[in-house]
């Protein structure tokens, strides 16, 4: 575990969009190969075109599938009441963020898988509360740069 100049960013970032500083700290001592394209656009387009072989229509698809279906991912982390169900929905927020080079998205679900959904009620509810507004936050920016990217192609 290191802290570095970019961790810090990411800390910093994850603060100014409603994670608690520990949490917010934490995610960001523990980033080490996932710093790759915290500060950039939300979305990594050289990885993405990797990620699809160069091939634009595939490329537009997942961007397309992925808006529609963050939606969808944030109402199952909004909803969960149980750990597990909170960490299926944050994981896959996760997961779908890093398909498409999300990595600032990916960073808030990673932090989000790690909060609790038990133990002390109402310290848990705030973190958990946090942690759904920075990952909304960070899916919104995603989305809206998806957005332009496929409104423009």
């Amino acid at each position: 575990m290191r802290d570095t100049p970019l961790a810090g960013k990411l800390a910093r970032y994850c603060l100014a969009r409603g994670l608690a500083q520990s949490l917010a700290q934490s995610l960001a001592q523990s980033l080490t190969q996932s710093e790759r394209g915290l500060t950039g656009d939300p979305v990594d387009l050289a990885y993405l075109a990797r990620f699809t072989l160069g091939n634009v229509a595939l490329e537009r698809e997942v961007l397309q599938l992925f808006a529609a279906q963050m939606p969808l991912y944030l109402e199952a982390l909004r909803g969960a009441r149980v750990r597990k169900a909170w960490r299926e929905a944050a994981h896959s927020i996760k997961g779908s963020a890093c398909a498409v080079g999300a990595w600032r998205l990916a960073g808030c679900a990673e932090l989000a898988e790690r909060v609790g959904v038990d133990g002390e009620p109402v310290a848990l509810e705030e973190m958990r509360e946090q942690a759904v507004v920075a990952v909304a936050r960070a899916a919104e920016e995603a989305c809206r740069f998806i957005g332009c990217r496929l409104a423009g192609s």
